[in-house]
């Protein structure tokens, strides 16, 4: 058997554990499994591991995204860089074949080796790329988690200036409050990372200007559920263009599945 899962806390309904489940069986990987693993303490992790040998592959979501860097062997240059990960490749050791490379020696050969991944780079990338317009200079990105870090770090490769807002701002960080109608004007991308408007609070949405917002406007919310946010309701309304992030999340899913299958 061949598993793989998602971590995080709490976990409810995951796009991740329907998707895997149902690629496993339009391919007939019958000894296939992903589930779910809620880890409300990360320290839990290295005995999940070494409860269940079969796990070869896992997912991050949040609360975790950071905090399990500490326990992987080797990080992807680009999740380094994001400093989060959410996909991680696990290797068991084959005993006789590390005993002749030399391997024990060194390390422990019922460890597995756990290589970090960022594939929210590659899923928000490849998602937003083919909406933008030689318009789309500057970007407002409403909320400062795991997720805004992988956002901050494609729009930088795009050449797209971004300024962070939160509830609490610091630095360069502005507040909600300092959202004023030139500011709004400007940044014609405006990305949603923060939980505000995920079901089941699904009439909640960022507290932005939305009077400002024009058909030049481009609207991106993370969130998928439910599909269209009031976030994204308020920008569509206003003539934004607009996406949520359910497309991100089937091509982070494929690219987990290539990493994993990688040799």
């Amino acid at each position: 058997m061949k598993k793989f899962g998602l971590i995080g806390y709490p976990l409810g309904h995951s796009f991740s554990e329907k998707y895997f489940t149902e690629k496993f069986e339009k391919l007939g990987l019958a000894d296939h499994e992903y589930k779910l693993y809620p880890l409300q303490n990360l320290s839990d992790f290295p005995a999940l591991l070494k409860d269940d040998k079969d796990i070869c592959g896992i997912n991050v979501t949040i609360p975790h995204k950071i905090g399990i860097m500490y326990y992987l062997d080797e990080i992807d240059p680009v999740a380094k860089e994001v400093d989060a990960v959410n996909c991680i490749k696990v290797t068991h050791h084959h005993a006789v074949r590390s005993l002749f490379s030399g391997e024990l020696c060194t390390m422990n050969a019922h460890k597995p080796k756990l290589k970090g991944y960022n594939t929210d780079v590659y899923g928000f990338e490849q998602s937003l790329k083919p909406m933008l317009k030689n318009y789309h200079k500057k970007a407002l990105v409403l909320g400062n988690g795991g997720a805004a870090r992988a956002v901050k770090y494609v729009l930088e490769k795009l050449k797209i200036d971004y300024t962070f807002v939160s509830r609490k701002p610091y630095g360069n960080i502005i507040s909600y409050q300092d959202l004023g109608k030139e500011v709004v004007k400007e940044h014609k991308i405006i990305i949603n990372t923060s939980p505000v408007g995920t079901y089941p609070n699904i009439e909640e949405a960022p507290a932005i200007p939305y009077d400002f917002i024009d058909d030049k406007h481009l609207f991106y919310d993370l969130i998928y559920n439910p599909e269209e946010t009031t976030f994204l309701k308020k920008g569509r309304e206003k003539g934004a263009q607009i996406k949520n992030g359910y497309e991100m999340l089937e091509l982070q899913a494929e690219k987990s599945w290539e990493i994993w299958n990688s040799k």
